[in-house]
């Protein structure tokens, strides 16, 4: 055994505070300097939690983020990891033949990407990387950092120390890894999260044994919110589980965080249908440049506006003589703006989805100029407020920071839906039902993902047309028996059937999806129903319970293997 181990280990678990049991979740984070920390309980309430920085901690798969973050600082060459078919742990990774890239291969937790052998890690310029972003040497409490050969899943590490090594990463490093960390919540890990979530949570999730009872399986993540700050949550049960558990709740415990840096570079050519005749300061005519402070713009047809510019418009006359009026905006304060002048925020819910429906349009249709991007302000296009962003609005567009559609053109429309066209009408209204955000884009734009800006979504829908078929054939004979089933709703629509690339099957509620491998057996076809009832069954009590949920589409399919006997 190591020495790190043998000498270690008695110490780290008379050190371990108790562990939350299935009815808590242990929640801490690190803000300057100071470790913050609660415990939940299912019941709703929350108090001070039994434990500080000394508590310690399963590794688990966070040694991955830290190998992540040093191969980018370091400019590590990563190649993509091709998965050969004969290794257990490529179920994490890929399937046989293909290959998997950084970014998703730390949202999916593969470790074989991140082996240290394989990326020719060594011990000295690592630790000595650790020591420099640490401040001190990577020894005592923090050497699990001294040498990659340290960073085993069942080690245990001080909250402390965790922490402190999650505050020191770099900046640039930690957006990286955070951009890639979003899909987490998106996929198949983090299932019916990002409703809850949004952007906030930059996380990689791991699951361990219970150092004292290996039957008990451990699990939680670690990393930051959207504004750096360092977190960690953990509780009595895997991942995956805990996410979807405990997600509302922890939601609503997490500290508010600052606004994140507004990227990317937005050019709005406003007010393109509609000649400007001139701009006004007060009596005065504009000077023409930069702006800052109140104006009036007066237009040809007789109408006039009030705006404010906070050095993001530009008056310019085009070789044309023609006067011109540019805003110049992050994507945040543009989508935020876009919020105000096409619905409201009213509705939260619904400003939500036209938040990632605005992003998503910019991202399909704007040009390219001067190093950003280029749209109108038009009925044609979207119509942007000439004003600075609302409180409230903007908010929205921070919490949505990243989040796009792929899959589809998106459109929105006042009033009308249509094909892949969002009515913010119709979308207010299934706010003020209770419906949540990605439920609302889910209905306007069924045949699309929620995903981010950097792409690399790793539960895209890739139909299985068949088992679709299978399901919408057989679910007319099976409504006779799961009409007298209490709490049964058929879906609005029949759910997707995507294809499951890896990890076990499961049911997305938000999106109306059932992800499984394929329907070659009996026992795929169990697993369709048992899929399909948690759909049905979402909104009682017996659609939570695996017995009588399995119990039920063993009936089911049997029932008609025999009819067809």
């Amino acid at each position: 055994m190591p020495a790190w181990r043998s000498s270690r280990c008695a110490l780290a678990l008379a050190l371990c505070a108790p562990l939350a049991q299935a009815a808590t979740l242990d929640v801490a984070w690190w803000r300057d300097g100071q470790l913050s920390a609660l415990q939940l309980d299912d019941k709703g309430g929350s108090r001070r939690a039994p434990f500080d920085g000394a508590r310690q901690v399963p590794l688990g798969s966070l040694w991955k983020l830290f190998v992540y973050v040093y191969a980018i600082d370091k400019k590590v060459p990563t190649p993509d990891y091709t998965c050969g078919g004969q290794k257990n742990e490529e179920v994490y990774c890929c399937t046989a033949g293909k290959s998997i890239a950084r970014d998703l291969a730390l949202a999916q937790s593969c470790g074989l990407f991140f082996s240290p052998a394989r990326l020719m890690l060594t011990r000295r310029p690592w630790r000595q990387y650790w020591s420099g972003r640490l401040g001190r040497d990577a020894s005592g409490e923090y050497d699990w950092l001294a040498d990659p050969a340290n960073l085993a899943p069942e080690r245990l590490v001080s909250l402390r120390s965790l922490m402190l090594a999650l505050a020191s990463i770099p900046a640039d490093s930690r957006k990286d890894a955070g951009s890639a960390l979003l899909h987490v919540v998106l996929g198949a890990r983090g299932v019916n999260t990002a409703s809850w979530f949004g952007s906030r949570l930059r996380v990689k999730t791991y699951s361990w044994h219970h150092p004292q009872r290996t039957t008990e399986r451990l699990g939680g993540a670690a990393g930051w919110l959207a504004d750096g700050t360092p977190l960690w949550f953990g509780g009595a049960d895997t991942s995956s589980r805990i996410l979807e558990k405990w997600a509302p709740r922890l939601a609503s415990t997490l500290p508010s965080a600052a606004a994140p840096l507004d990227a990317g570079c937005v050019l709005v050519d406003y007010f393109a249908r509609y000649p400007i005749k001139a701009v006004a300061a007060g009596r005065n005519a504009a000077v023409p440049g930069l702006l800052r402070g109140p104006y009036q713009v007066r237009f040809e047809n007789g109408r006039s506006l009030a705006f404010f510019s906070q050095n993001d418009m530009l008056l310019e006359r085009d070789p044309q003589g023609r006067t011109r009026l540019t805003g110049r905006f992050g994507v945040n304060e543009y989508v935020a703006r876009v919020i105000d002048r096409e619905g409201g925020t009213s509705a939260p819910e619904a400003a939500k989805a036209l938040a990632v429906a605005a992003r998503t349009y910019l991202q399909q249709n704007a040009q390219w100029a001067e190093g950003c991007q280029r749209i109108a302000d038009s009925s044609a296009t979207q119509r942007v407020a000439p004003q600075p962003a609302s409180v409230a609005a903007r908010a929205i567009a921070d919490w949505t920071d990243q989040l796009v559609l792929s899959g589809v053109n998106v459109r929105y429309h006042a009033e009308t839906a249509s094909k892949d066209t969002m009515a913010w009408s119709q979308a207010v209204g299934q706010a003020q039902q209770g419906m949540r955000f990605d439920a609302i884009l889910t209905a306007a734009y069924p045949g699309a993902d929620l995903t981010t800006l950097s792409g690399g979504d790793s539960q895209q829908c890739v139909r299985l047309p068949g088992a679709q078929a299978w399901l919408a054939r057989e679910l007319p004979q099976w409504e006779r028996v799961l009409r007298k089933q209490a709490g049964y709703e058929t879906p609005a629509e029949p759910p997707a059937v995507c294809h499951l690339v890896r990890g076990a099957p499961y049911s997305e509620q938000s999106r109306n999806r059932i992800y499984l491998r394929g329907l070659a057996s009996r026992e795929d076809r169990i697993t369709l129903v048992h899929e399909f009832l948690h759909l049905g069954l979402r909104k009682h009590p017996s659609g939570q319970d695996e017995v009588l949920v399995e119990q039920l589409a063993r009936r089911l399919v049997d029932t008609r293997l025999e009819a067809h006997q």
